[in-house]
């Protein structure tokens, strides 16, 4: 629903003026997007390779990137609902994975979190740990966006292999088979393939564009991938199972918690979903929350593998 500006409607004015920040914010993002994609490879590079360390800055805006991309998924990016999902499409163009899939995907770690999906706890009757740990460090190290950019191969797919597949890959404690019943579903399938053509024809060009460069470019995805993964799961990595809204707070310095979205305040977004990106702080501190670790240090503890279910 459109918010409209009435006298009086604080409401009303406080969505206006968040709406107004998330555009100013989505057209950075696609700026930033273009130039990485485009501007870099047929303007810079062709003045001086040297442009292509450009790229490393670049690639630290990930985090906000995907930040914003989060905001629509909850609805939260433009108040508008079909403005927001195709921002929401849009952005995720450029992220190089389906709008629809992080969607379905990320709405699910929600409801099943530390229930179903728990990546880091291994079950000793089953499995050994270091068997465990292969798929583990191969997801913390790039592999969970590698996968997300995978799942564009479903869009070639029929509806009923996307489905058989779902329920190959089933298991109690994974989700990737309600991901797929869900995608498979006719609404999202068809918005899943367009987006994934959209993907394809945008990085195609793009690698294009660069040309003999287009190292430079696959080392600037390469990044992306190390920096979601990594930061993906230091949120919940040890927290109490069976427990879906178990999550951490992580301190940042507020510079950092700013350009980040205030993603780090992660138990606050858990427990409140609904609630836009700068609302956090307030809700944070309203709460007298506290955080339970440092940002770094969450992300680096992860190095010490998976965690014997007990």
């Amino acid at each position: 629903m459109t918010e409209t500006r009435r006298p009086g409607s604080s409401g009303s004015l406080r969505t206006l003026g968040g709406d107004l920040v998330n555009i100013r914010l989505i057209v950075l993002a696609l700026t930033i997007g273009a130039i990485q994609l485009f501007v870099v490879p047929l303007v810079l590079l062709p003045r001086d390779t040297a442009w292509g360390w450009l790229l490393l800055p670049l690639a630290f805006t990930t985090t906000p990137f995907w930040s914003l991309i989060h905001e629509s998924v909850h609805g939260s990016l433009l108040r508008d609902r079909t403005r927001n999902d195709q921002m929401g499409r849009l952005l995720a163009v450029v992220y190089g994975s389906p709008f629809a899939m992080l969607k379905v995907g990320h709405l699910l770690h929600h409801r099943y979190s530390r229930v179903r999906e728990r990546s880091e706890i291994y079950d000793p009757a089953k499995i050994s740990r270091r068997r465990a740990a292969v798929p583990f460090y191969l997801t913390l190290f790039g592999g969970l966006y590698a996968l997300e950019v995978v799942t564009l191969l479903l869009g070639v797919l029929p509806e009923r292999a996307i489905r058989a597949l779902g329920r190959w890959v089933d298991a109690p404690d994974s989700i990737g088979g309600l991901v797929l019943e869900r995608v498979a579903r006719p609404a999202v399938l068809g918005k899943f393939r367009t987006d994934a053509a959209a993907i394809v024809a945008v990085h195609t060009a793009a690698f294009l564009a660069y040309g003999p460069h287009s190292w430079m470019l696959l080392a600037a995805i390469g990044a992306r991938a190390l920096i979601i993964s990594l930061s993906d799961n230091a949120y919940h990595y040890a927290t109490d199972l069976e427990s879906p809204r178990a999550a951490m707070n992580l301190r940042l310095p507020r510079t950092l918690e700013h350009f980040a979205l205030s993603f780090n305040l992660h138990d606050v977004h858990h427990r409140h979903p609904g609630l836009r990106w700068y609302e956090l702080r307030t809700r944070f501190d309203a709460e007298g929350s506290n955080y339970h670790l440092g940002w770094f240090t969450a992300v680096a503890r992860q190095l010490r593998g998976p965690i014997q279910l007990r």
